[in-house]
């Protein structure tokens, strides 16, 4: 019953830290659009029915019943198709609807008195402030839950002390999982180190790290090593040799590498079969923004590589495949890994709260990159095309052309529209894969 309460916790946790990173977001879009005077009807986090709502001023705050996203609701997102016209309300076509559509609902948001309290009649640099305060938001809420990861509670860092004495050693070529009588003892439980014990020197040089450790015995195997331990205060010697076995080759990640042909790396090394205590060592300051660089260059990966990924998902979701554990996932996913975070009791409360936090800070670098994609509805897309517009002007001014005026992004609804869909199909495909086949830690 503990368990099921804890996984429900950590459920809680996830989505209520993802609902107010989200309602962050708005809010980076919220100030500037009210510091620069466009009228503001309407902040909402989720979609759907309204299940709470309340009036301040002339903005009407509220949370709807789906937590995925929010939005505000800015007077004049689109200009009327030219220069001072009104919108039409007559179509000959399907897509011609869809723009007029967009220009009459732009323009109900006008107001008698409020006709320069819009948002396309902003200057470029205003309009783009307003675009990016939303992911600007994400990427600082980022970089603090990693600074309270990273600075706080610190990184897993291997010691010199022994964790775990294997009884025999396996090759990683082997599918066996467990010792049996006929497997020769691990040369280090044959000498008789035992978990707790502190590596002081191996063949007679000191070692201060586990990696000084380690690599005199890897590059030792049949050779006979002297090794000093402490064990309760004192010094003890004890002799071993280090047995010849295939290991995969892993990058600094400690990600296995693969060959051309998909199969893991392996290389031949020395082991005698013990495992390091880690402890966790706070980082400097200076480590944080490296981080947060290195997840939005992976997020990135994900995006370019995202058709791609996506049949991936839906072939481990429908065919049995594996999932990748670095790939998409969707809210249901996240959900059950939080849940497996906070239900594992082995764990300290410290580590749990510190996957947690890192969770949410990953999320958040995420919706930092994904919303910079310059294509409507996403921020890059209005970013994108208030950029083209100020291109525009200054191509004509510099020809000494008149003014273009604003660009027609009600154009754009059309494209709006598919993307949306695609998103759609997106997260339902996401949902279904994470349910049939979850990406799980257990």
């Amino acid at each position: 019953m503990e368990t099921v309460l804890l996984y429900v916790l950590g459920i809680v946790i996830i989505f209520v830290g993802l609902a107010l990173s989200i309602g962050l977001h708005e809010i980076g879009h919220l100030v500037p659009a009210k510091k620069f005077g466009v009228k503001v009807g309407q902040y909402m986090i989720g979609f759907g029915p309204t299940i709470w709502s309340r009036k301040y001023g002339e903005t009407q705050y509220g949370i709807k019943a789906l937590p995925l996203g929010g939005y505000i609701s800015m007077a004049g997102m689109f200009p009327p198709a030219r220069k001072g016209a009104k919108p039409r309300t007559a179509s000959t076509g399907f897509f011609d609807t869809l723009v007029q559509d967009a220009r009459t609902s732009s323009s109900d948001t006008i107001k008698p008195g409020d006709e320069d309290r819009v948002f396309y009649k902003l200057a470029v640099w205003k309009r783009v402030i307003i675009m990016l305060g939303g992911p600007t938001m994400n990427l600082l809420i980022g970089i603090a839950l990693y600074a309270v990861v990273l600075v706080g509670f610190g990184l897993p860092q291997a010691t010199t002390t022994i964790a775990s004495v294997s009884q025999c050693v396996i090759a990683s070529s082997s599918e066996q999982t467990e010792c049996t009588d006929q497997d020769d003892p691990a040369p280090a439980a044959a000498a008789g180190i035992e978990p707790g014990d502190r590596i002081v020197s191996v063949d007679g040089t000191p070692t201060a790290t586990w990696e000084e450790a380690t690599e005199i015995i890897r590059g030792s195997p049949g050779e006979s090593l002297d090794i000093v331990i402490e064990r309760d205060g004192k010094e003890v010697e004890v002799e071993l040799t280090p047995l010849l076995t295939e290991r995969a080759v892993v990058d600094e990640r400690g990600i296995p590498v693969t060959n051309a042909d998909g199969t893991v790396k392996t290389e031949e090394v020395g082991v005698v079969g013990i495992t390091s205590q880690l402890v966790n060592v706070s980082q400097p300051v200076t480590a944080v923004l490296p981080a947060v660089g290195d997840n939005i260059v992976g997020v990135a990966k994900i995006i370019v590589t995202l058709p791609q990924r996506l049949w991936q998902v839906g072939e481990a979701a429908f065919g049995g495949g594996e999932r990748d554990p670095n790939g998409p996932i969707g809210v249901v996913g996240i959900g059950r890994l939080a849940g497996e975070i906070t239900s594992l009791q082995e764990e300290t409360v410290a580590d749990r709260a510190q996957n947690l936090i890192g969770m949410l800070a990953s999320l958040n670098i995420a919706l930092f990159v994904f919303n910079l994609v310059p294509l409507m509805p996403l921020d890059g897309g209005h970013v994108a095309g208030a950029l083209w517009e100020g291109l525009r002007r200054r191509v004509a001014k510099l020809f000494k052309r008149p003014d273009p005026g604003p660009v027609d992004t009600a154009r754009l609804v059309p494209i709006t529209l598919a993307v949306s869909g695609v998103l759609v199909v997106m997260t339902l495909l996401l949902i279904y894969a994470d349910i049939v086949n979850p990406i799980t830690l257990l």
